[in-house]
This record gives C-alpha cells, sequence and structure tokens, in this order.
C-alpha cells in the first residue's frame, strides 16, 4: 500500500467516527471518499449500525450498494446529519476546489443540505493557496453554453478546458447531463469572491468552489492526522 493511500485510510477512520446511529449520511464522490464509504461498511458490519446513505454520484452510489449500505434520497431526507467528502485542494481556511470526479454540484448540494461536513484528504491536497500546483477549477457548463463560457473565463484570465472522456470522444458527461470545464486560473487571491463571479456566467451550473461549506478536515499524514476545524467549531 502506498503512501497516499494510508493517508487517505487514516483521514476516512477519523471522519467515520462523527457517524451514530440512525443518521443520515451523506456520501462524497471520488477515490477519496471511497475509502469512508468502505469503512461506514465495516462499520455496518461489525457494529450492526444504522444508517441510511445519500450518495452524491452514481459512483458513490455503486460503492455504497458494494458495501451494503442502505440507500435514501433528499426527497425522503431533505436534512442531512453528517456528509464525509474529499477534495483536490484545500487551505488551512477551509477553502475548497471540488469537481476531479465531476460530481461538484451533487455533492455541494449535498454538503448544503448537511448538518455537519467532513472532509478528508491526504497531505498533497493541503497549499496555502487553491490554484497552486497548476490545480484547475471544474466547472459543470450547460453543453448549449461551452464557448461562450469559455470565451468569459478567458476574458476572467483563466485557461479554461472542456474535460474530454478516456476511451470515446467527446466530452465528459455529469450525472446531470451537462459538460466539464476545467479552467485554469492560477493561484487565487479570492476564491469567495471569484466563485461568486464566475457562477453569474449564464450557462455555469455550478463551480468546483468550495467556500464556507466545510466544518471540519482530516488530512491523513505520515505521522497520523491533522484536524482542522471551521471557527465555529473550534
Amino acid at each position: 500500500m502506498d503512501l497516499i493511500t494510508t493517508q487517505k485510510q487514516k483521514a476516512a477512520i477519523e471522519a467515520v467516527k462523527h457517524i451514530e446511529d440512525g443518521f443520515i449520511v451523506g456520501l462524497g464522490s471520488g477515490s477519496t471518499a471511497a475509502f469512508a464509504i468502505e469503512a461506514l461498511g465495516n462499520r455496518i458490519k461489525t457494529e450492526n449500525l444504522h444508517i441510511m446513505g445519500i450518495p452524491s454520484s452514481y459512483q458513490a452510489f455503486q460503492i455504497a450498494i458494494n458495501c451494503a449500505i442502505p440507500i435514501t434520497t433528499l426527497e425522503e431526507h431533505p436534512q442531512i446529519d453528517v456528509t464525509i467528502d474529499g477534495a483536490d485542494q484545500l487551505t488551512c481556511e477551509l477553502f475548497l476546489i471540488k469537481g476531479g470526479g465531476a460530481a461538484l454540484a451533487r455533492e455541494k448540494i449535498v454538503a448544503a443540505a448537511s448538518k455537519l461536513n467532513v472532509i478528508i484528504a491526504d497531505q498533497s491536497k493541503k497549499v496555502s493557496r487553491l490554484g497552486m500546483n497548476n490545480q484547475f477549477v471544474p466547472l459543470e457548463v450547460i453543453p448549449f453554453a461551452l464557448t461562450p463560457v469559455k470565451r468569459k473565463l478567458a476574458e476572467l484570465g483563466a485557461n479554461p478546458i472542456i474535460r474530454e472522456t478516456k476511451g470515446k470522444l467527446g466530452p465528459v458527461i455529469t450525472d446531470n447531463g451537462n459538460a466539464v470545464i476545467d479552467s485554469y486560473f492560477g493561484e487565487i487571491v479570492n476564491p469567495a469572491e471569484l466563485s461568486v463571479v464566475v457562477k453569474l456566467i449564464p450557462g455555469v451550473v455550478e463551480t468546483g468552489f468550495f467556500v464556507g461549506l466545510t466544518d471540519i478536515a482530516y488530512i491523513g499524514t505520515d505521522g497520523g492526522v491533522e484536524k482542522i476545524c471551521a471557527t465555529k467549531h473550534l
């Protein structure tokens, strides 16, 4: 097992400690969140834990089913107790970039419906400023608007690239039937401000900026797990 995988697992194990019997749990998407889903499945088996999960993507749904986690919906449970998800990048202020797995819109909906949002990541995802190391910001975009959205992003100084699928021709399509533009802004001084500006571009469904949504982050390190709390949870 490589170091990154070990760090992800350490963070996931800490995060699932927030889950109690009877909870409705938001299930994040991506390789890191998958470790949390698997850890929850283990708790169900070993502790007879009774929970229901709301997946943020079809990928998360499949993993949850394989881990024997009962599934529910936001229609049935519009308020979630705890959501556990990963991040592509995060800062000490708990500014995040998410959406590398193209599930950013649903992830943000699930996060906004949650009493507690917990983010897990390996050490490489923590940075002093979003956009470092050539990290792109994913945007979910209505296909009809791809060209004008790219033009507007270029006017903002970004390098926008439509995400292409692997194995077949054409753009990546989200669970909502939209396309994804990966926008390279460089280092971002004010992610909250930029998020608002980008979200106002007609055709942009959602941005990969997650600002003010995270309560606790667990970051796996070689020596253990670093915990970062939002001010209200200190």
